[in-house]
Parts: C-alpha cells; structure tokens; sequence
C-alpha cells in the first residue's frame, strides 16, 4: 500500500493596519513617495505569496486597511512584513489586529459544494466585500460526543448554504495565535451576510461561541486605490508599477528553486499556480485538480498524450486539463520556453 502524502498546508495572516495622522501632515512630495515606495515593496514580493489588499477607511474607525496574505512557510510572511516596516509609510503604520492561521482538512464531513473554496488552498474570490473574524468555541464543546458536534455542524451548514452568495474561507489557529479559528465570508451583498449571521445565531452550536469578535468588514480594491485612500497626495493612476518584461512573462520564481523533475507553487494575478520543471523546460497550470479539488504542485509530470488531459493516479477520474504550454502564459516562470512555436499540451497528474 502506497503511503499518502501528508498534507500540504499554507499560512495565512489577515493584517489590519492604522496609519498615525502625523503622516498626514508630512509634505505632498514625501507623501507620494511613501505610497510608492510601500507599494513597490509589496510587489517585490510577486511570487513569493498571494496577497489581497482591502480597505477599511470609512467603515472601522481602528484600522484603515487589511492584506490578506496567504504564503508556504511563516518566513515569507515575516519577510514581508520586516520589508514594509523599513518603509517610510511603515514607520506609521500600527496593527491593531493580526491573525495568523493555516489550512487544514476539516474533521467534520460535509458534502462538497462548488462554490465554496477547498480547506487546503486559499483562492479568494473577486468579491466586493470580505467579513473577517476571529472564533473561539466554549471547552464544552469538546466534550460533547463527535457525533453530536457532527450534528449541529450539519445543521449550521444548512443554513449556510440557504445563502449561496456568500463564499466562506476557514483557516485554522489552534496553537499558533489567540484564537481557534478565522473565518472570512466573501461576498457582494452586505445584506446577504448580516441576514446569513442572524439566522446562525438561532443555531445549537451558536450557544457553543465563546468569542467572535471583532467582525471586520472590508472592502476589495487595488493596492494603489487602497493607498489613495489613506489620504495625503495621491499615489499613481495605474493598477500597477511593476515593471513589465519585453516577453510579456511575469516574473515568479528561479531556475535554481525548480530543478528537474520538481514541481512548486507560486503565486501569480492571486492565483495560486503550480509549475513543474520537464527536462529543463518550466510549464504552469491552476493549481487545481478539476475534480478532486487538489493541489496540483503535489503531483508529477507522467506523460504526453494526444487530448491534452491528464490522469490522476490516486484517482483516475480527476481529469487535469492540458493548460501547462510552452508560450506566453501570465503565470509563466522568469525563464523557460520561447513564446513562439507552441507544441501539444503537456498531459500532468496528481501522483
């Protein structure tokens, strides 16, 4: 019998920040700069983590803006924040809140549902709106018997997905951080979701919360509009500064960090992507299986075949479409293949 590969679990830190009114007084010049300087820094890190910006300007008055970063180890998510706080905009910038989670198989059963997300890989949605909170079940709940938490877990799905417009996010804080769990709903209607809260709060297990505050609502923009928010001069009018390469590629990870043979998951456009190394030429695809809903990068390249689609060997009926080319591919690696010439679809499957 062939050992099953443990879980591959990301991290995730849900950052809210409150800028000091003093920056607000600094001149138009060193304001502009500011903005610059700390978007340029968040993008350096393109590659390394998926990262959405959200504002809060206007809607909480104890914090101003959220990055939801989702990243492979805590490192990458240290990094970054010791990159921002060598800013001149990070000097003033406080957290009133910081959650840390990560990902993990939940140990109750639940029928899937395709529009809500797999516990193992973050891939947030374009909605408007994100609720984010932090959740601490009483110590009686774990003594009641699994079947009976099972139960009202049921029941608190049913309600849930009487509301199908809002997407549910839960990562896992046991250990890591002061609460149990961070639970964030996307979605584009407030109303959906204060309707969705209400009725969950007439539920068994609800009498089982010790803790689910604060409840942040949050706003989904660009970087440079959330910055603009902040006030103070203006940033720049463009989704983006990055730098654009000739070739049209966007950079995301290194040769020496996949060698043959090996595969990884970066992070491109907020997608998490799975690239795999073949005999020197890198290819990229969703990390995704279309119906196993697992990560791709843990599988291996096995063969080329005719339709393009692959096979799973742990599971012949998760079909992989042939996305992974040779070509001009936004999720491409910094080196690879040239852009022209694009043979048939690489065939990969979760191994």
């Amino acid at each position: 019998m062939t050992a099953q590969s443990p879980e591959r679990r990301q991290v995730v830190r849900f950052a809210f920040y409150k800028l000091d009114n003093a920056w607000r007084r600094l001149s138009a010049e060193r304001q502009a700069a500011s903005k610059i300087e700390f978007g340029e820094t968040i993008d350096s890190f393109h590659g390394r983590l998926l990262l959405r910006p959200y504002g809060l300007v206007g809607i909480r008055g104890d914090c101003d803006f959220l990055l939801w970063q989702v990243a492979e180890d805590l490192d990458s998510l240290v990094a970054l924040q010791t990159a921002l706080n060598r800013t001149d905009l990070g000097a003033y910038l406080t957290t009133p809140y910081n959650y840390l989670a990560m990902t993990r198989r939940s140990i109750y059963e639940f029928p899937e549902e395709s529009n809500q997300p797999s516990r193992l890989v973050i891939r947030p949605s374009n909605a408007r709106y994100l609720f984010v909170y932090p959740f601490v079940k009483t110590r009686a709940w774990y003594l009641l018997p699994k079947a009976e938490r099972q139960a009202m877990m049921d029941e608190h799905v049913r309600v849930g997905r009487r509301y199908p417009s809002i997407r549910l996010n839960t990562t896992y804080s046991y250990g890591l951080d002061d609460q149990e769990f961070v639970l964030a709903f996307e979605g584009d209607n407030p109303a959906d979701f204060l309707d969705l809260v209400m009725e969950l709060r007439e539920s068994k297990a609800s009498s089982y919360t010790l803790r689910d505050t604060p409840t942040l609502t949050c706003v989904q923009m660009s970087l440079w509009d959330l910055l603009d928010t902040l006030g103070g001069a203006g940033s720049v009018q463009a989704v983006s500064r990055r730098p654009t390469r000739a070739d049209g590629y966007t950079p995301v990870a290194t040769l020496a960090e996949l060698p043959p043979g090996a595969s990884k998951r970066v992070y491109a456009a907020g997608e998490a992507v799975a690239l795999f190394n073949v005999n020197g030429s890198v290819y990229a695809i969703a990390n995704r299986c279309t119906r196993g809903d697992l990560p791709v990068a843990r599988g291996r390249v096995l063969s080329r075949d005719r339709s393009g689609a692959g096979r799973s060997a742990r599971n012949p009926r998760c079909n992989l479409p042939g996305q992974a080319r040779r070509g001009r591919d936004p999720h491409r690696a910094r080196r690879g293949a040239r852009a022209d010439g694009c043979p048939p679809p690489l065939t990969t499957a979760v191994s």
